[in-house]
């Protein structure tokens, strides 16, 4: 994909420029993209002024003398509670009038498509274009009380004589009222007529209607505050407040239409979020020590003291042993020692022995608070708080007079949050600069104009930087070109809604879930001994482990203990993910992998990239290694014994299986019998189904015949009449009984069918006319009783329904020369059958010579093989092995006997699959040389190993249970390879770095405006390409959904530091 791809697409454009004109101006919809009549702009335009119209009504009085100021807003504010009431039982009448005749739609948030057909000026439609109507019935009342109360405080806000005292300046009284009023009327539109989507957009769906309350909002806000001047007396500041507010109330509707004004919810988080922070002292909710354990220091030069060559978990530990050291002296530093050297020096101060102020009790409430929720940023404070009252000697400088410690260690906390901030945004906002040039593929036809003037207005460029971070709000980069806009404030974790609760989950999703737990545990260490850097709530960490990428976000931090959200993202790599992982490790390998011969301090190569290399952390997971199977899959020498291996595998599995069900048995009681020489017989009592004609005097026997009279229902499902309460025969030596049927009709059977059914139902149910006749010809017959020469065979005896395949007795016979005799014998001397009371000591030779038993298993065997390579005695080719593998052969005779038997059917599989992990581990690793390994060997495919597919859902049990190993055949029919995957668990080294938070929080705004604001979900627009410096691709999938698609996210993490 070009750099030249389009922004936003044709149709995106059209509805974007449709879109935009309706948030300027509050709602008003001005641009349809299809023919409207006159009458329906001029109605929106009426509606627009009106409260200008109201307000103006009382501005007249009041210029006029004839009200006061105080009944002029009273007077105004009544009208447009009236007028808003009205438009309001407007807009339901109209819905009540059609509502019977609407056709339903799906209402999409997103698209602004719906045409409507204008029939007259004040016509239903024309009503519900213009006035959408609120969906509570509270909200009509709460919402037009609010525009009453809007416009009345407005008028009092803009009247003429008070905006001269003001600024004594007739030309600035006629500006500050007309477009005053102009921003008044943008907000009263977008409350009581039609809400415009704002570009500042938190939620993307807004269920209680709280978006119509943002503009009114802050004009109350500029209202109280000159209320508050109103009622004050003599407070100069008040005043200056006042008027340049009332400058700043023109610009509302410009801040609004570019979002840098936050939405309510966002407000109140990110409110509540600075608040708990620095005026509490505490950590935002989830809601130099340390530089010496990073492998960069301060991310330009290479720590001298980090291992070199970092490859496998043993040596990482054991050079690293050295820097934990300093990590215990650290931990002991920050946790026991730090907090209380500081509480003892703040506890000297001078401020705490005289009469305590508010000002003395807000500051010292949050320091004391600080010095245990964050140790290192407030030892950090009260260094450079006790410099400076070292440096200004001067006793009558503010600094020292107007300020107490804890307000000083207020404003220091506060400027240092504000300066890293502004740091890290400003690295973003050069990094957008020189790469939109310097990578090739980020070079588009605009980007020289755009550099040009981002230097040329570099001042501009630096107060947006700075007025983002004081606001503490993300630097909007706009479709992630250097064009910067200021976002509005949110939470640290950028979105609504429980951390966790959300995730595009797939068949992958079980390798995120099987790690974390243990990378967890590994985090814990890590950011106790500082290895992570300066780790603060919104700090990002990109974990890089083979094809698996994990997203880290920190919510929360304390005394000793750390709240993250982890994130696993896809598996499967598109060509921009792959672009960018390459990238990554790239970095890593540079930091960890290639340092044999780098010189002390080089320099990272990769400085100004958003990912900073940490540390590497020894985690348990999966190790996932894939290799070709040519030259085993497809030789002959090895596909000629496949046949023998497997019955070998299945013997071995159908003795296990059976000695298994004798351990059931003796748990449930019935070992009791085996006192008195015999067992259960529940494999005889049941009949086997054998198919053979019915003889004609059975299948007609008056016995066996319903009555069929005038009476009866054709269509009935249950036999009528006196035939229905016939007591039905036994299973054993009677003819069931045959129901006759019409001709030429299907017989249905049903159970605890109602008697009850109405005409339409019998025949929707019944009618089956036409179709074939079924055979009748099926019976239940019973066996005949296996006559063991050992009556504890019957403890290893498989069901006998497993030996009835339709196979020739020749193929029999066949199968008693090829069966394995000294490999069951063998196997049957492993047993120890510790489980039964009582047992005779010759007790294994006897099952060896039981012929009976060593018969069962050849009809066993021989009923598997039938099911799985046929009759006949060919090599099977590559890929009949492939699909017996992965249980989809072809049907035969002999796989639909199989199937019929499910039990069966999966132990020959598991048999099948466990003998071709034998036929590759043989070529792999060399013969297997006696009985004794071949045992070995399949006991641990049981205990130790998963052996199917990966898309079985044993497949992800076996990965949630940490399976040791786990082994899958895969085909690969572009290039016609065969591939075996293997798992194996074991403690593998985890590569780390830190993310620049500011640039994450940058293009997850850009992510938030442009889907929920512009609507641009093409899958393959510019924001989402690849880039190798700002991991663009990467993070956009590490968005919360629905705007990102991560496969995994963790619940909230609490990691204990101590």
């Amino acid at each position: 994909m070009g750099p030249d791809v389009p922004l936003l697409n044709d149709y995106k454009q059209e509805f974007f420029l449709k879109r935009f004109p309706q948030t300027v101006l509050g709602g008003p919809r001005f641009k349809l993209g299809y023919c409207a009549p006159p009458y329906v702009y001029v109605n929106q335009i009426i509606l627009f002024l009106m409260p200008w119209v109201l307000g103006g009504v009382g501005t007249l009085l009041y210029q006029l003398g004839v009200m006061k100021d105080y009944y002029t807003a009273a007077l105004s504010g009544g009208l447009m509670f009236v007028t808003a009431l009205i438009l309001q039982m407007t807009n339901l009448y109209a819905k009540q009038k059609t509502v019977t005749v609407e056709r339903m739609q799906i209402q999409n948030t997103l698209t602004d498509e719906d045409e409507f057909e204008f029939s007259s000026c004040v016509g239903s439609e024309t009503v519900k274009f213009i006035i959408p109507g609120k969906k509570y019935i509270i909200n009509i009342v709460f919402h037009s009380l609010l525009a009453g109360v809007l416009c009345g405080l407005g008028t009092w806000y803009l009247l003429p004589n008070r905006i001269t005292l003001l600024y004594s300046n007739i030309g600035g009284t006629v500006m500050i009222f007309v477009f005053g009023w102009v921003t008044i009327c943008i907000g009263e539109y977008s409350l009581i007529i039609n809400t415009a989507t704002e570009t500042a957009t938190f939620q993307a769906l807004d269920t209680y209607e709280i978006t119509a309350l943002m503009r009114p909002f802050y004009i109350f806000v500029f209202i109280a505050v000159d209320l508050a001047h109103r009622f004050a007396v003599n407070t100069p500041i008040l005043e200056q407040t006042n008027q340049i507010l009332h400058i700043i109330f023109l610009f509302l509707p410009f801040l609004w239409a570019m979002g840098i004004l936050p939405p309510l919810d966002a407000l109140f988080l990110w409110g509540m979020e600075q608040l708990l922070e620095f005026g509490l002292g505490g950590s935002p909710m989830s809601s130099n020590t340390k530089e010496i354990q990073r492998v960069y220091l301060f991310g330009v030069f290479r720590n001298p003291f980090y291992p070199k060559d970092v490859r496998t978990v043993t040596v990482f530990m054991e050079k690293q042993r050295r820097l934990m050291k300093v990590g215990v002296v650290r931990r002991i530093l920050l946790t026991l020692v730090s907090p209380f050297a500081m509480i003892a020096f703040l506890s000297l101060d001078r401020s705490l022995q005289n009469l305590h102020s508010v000002s003395v009790c807000i500051g010292f409430t949050r320091i004391f608070r600080m010095v245990w929720q964050n140790t290192e940023n407030a030892l950090l404070d009260i260094v450079v708080v006790s410099v400076a009252q070292m440096l200004v000697f001067n006793p009558d400088l503010w600094w020292n007079k107007s300020l107490d410690t804890g307000i000083r260690l207020l404003l220091v906390g506060i400027l240092r949050d504000r300066l890293l901030q502004f740091i890290s945004k400003l690295q973003f906002a050069i990094a957008i600069l020189l790469t939109s040039w310097t990578e090739k593929k980020q070079r588009r036809k605009s980007t020289a104009t755009l550099i040009t003037l981002n230097v040329i207005f570099f001042p501009i460029l630096l107060t947006f930087v700075a007025i983002s971070a004081i606001l503490s709000s993300p630097l909007l980069p706009l479709f992630t070109l250097p064009v910067f806009l200021i976002g509005f404030p949110r939470p640290i974790r950028s979105w609504p809604g429980p951390v966790g609760a959300t995730a595009c989950v797939c068949s992958d999703t079980v390798y995120y879930q099987q790690m974390v737990p243990s990378l967890a545990v590994a985090l814990e260490s890590a950011l106790a001994a500082g290895s992570l850097g300066l780790s603060l709530p919104g700090s990002h960490y990109l974990c890089r482990f083979q094809d698996r990428l994990m997203w880290i976000l920190v919510l929360e931090k304390g005394f000793t203990y750390c709240g993250v959200n982890i994130k696993g993202l896809e598996l499967q790599e598109t060509s921009c993910h792959a672009a960018e992982a390459h990238r990554v490790d790239e970095i890593f390998e540079m930091a960890f992998e290639h340092q044999e011969q780098t010189k002390i301090l080089s320099p990272n190569h990769h400085f100004g990239h958003i990912l900073t290399p940490c540390t590497v952390l020894p985690v348990r997971l999966y190790s996932d290694a894939r290799n070709v199977l040519s030259g085993i899959i497809d030789s002959h020498e090895n596909l000629k014994h496949l046949k023998d291996d497997f019955i070998k595998v299945l013997v071995w599995m159908l003795v296990q299986y059976c000695y298994k069900k004798s351990k059931t048995w003796e748990s449930m009681g019935n070992a009791d019998n085996s006192k008195k020489g015999s067992f259960p017989e529940y494999q005889h009592g049941a009949a086997v189904e054998r198919s053979r004609p019915l003889r004609e005097e059975d299948s007609f026997s008056v016995d066996t015949i319903e009555d069929w009279t005038d009476d009866s229902d054709i269509f009935d499902l249950e036999p009528s009449g006196r035939m229905k309460d016939r007591k039905e025969p036994g299973q054993w030596g009677t003819t069931p009984k045959v129901h006759l049927s019409i001709p030429g009709s299907v017989d249905t059977q049903s159970q605890d069918i109602p008697q009850e059914m109405s005409p339409e139902d019998k025949l929707y149910r019944a009618v089956v006319l036409g179709l074939p006749a079924v055979d009748k010809g099926k019976q239940q017959e019973v066996l005949p009783r296996i006559a063991f020469s050992c009556s504890y065979s019957e403890l290893l005896s498989i069901p006998e329904e497993w030996r009835t395949a339709p196979v020739p007795t020749s193929k029999v016979n066949e199968m008693r020369q090829r069966f394995p005799e000294e490999w069951y014998h063998f196997i049957l001397s492993q047993l120890d059958f510790f489980h039964l009371k009582e047992k005779p000591s010759n007790l294994l030779e006897d099952l060896m010579k039981d012929k009976a038993l060593k018969d069962l298993y050849v009809h066993g065997v021989l009923s598997c093989c039938f099911g799985l390579f046929g009759l006949d005695n060919t090599v099977p080719a590559p890929s009949h092995v492939f699909r017996a593998y992965t249980g989809g052969i072809p049907w035969s005779v002999g796989l639909d006997w199989l199937t019929g038997k499910p039990e069966l059917f999966q132990l020959a599989l598991k048999a099948f699959r466990y003998t071709f992990k034998l036929m590759v581990d043989k070529a792999s690793l060399g013969p297997v040389e006696n009985f004794k390994e071949l045992v070995n060997c399949l006991e641990e495919y049981e205990n130790d190993w998963y052996i199917g597919l990966v898309s079985d859902l044993e497949w992800q049990q076996a990965v949630l249970q940490e399976k040791p190993y786990l082994f899958s055949l895969g085909h690969d029919p572009n290039m016609g390879i065969y591939t075996g995957r293997v798992l194996t668990l074991q403690e593998l080294l985890v590569q780390v770095g830190k993310l620049n938070d500011e640039a994450v929080r940058g293009q997850w705004a850009n992510l938030s405006w442009e889907l929920l604001y512009a609507t641009n979900d093409d899958e393959e627009r510019y924001s989402i390409q690849a880039h190798p410096v700002l991991l663009r691709n990467l993070t956009v999938q590490a968005a919360d959904p629905p705007l990102g698609y991560p496969i995994y996210s963790s619940e909230l993490l609490h990691l204990p530091l101590f």
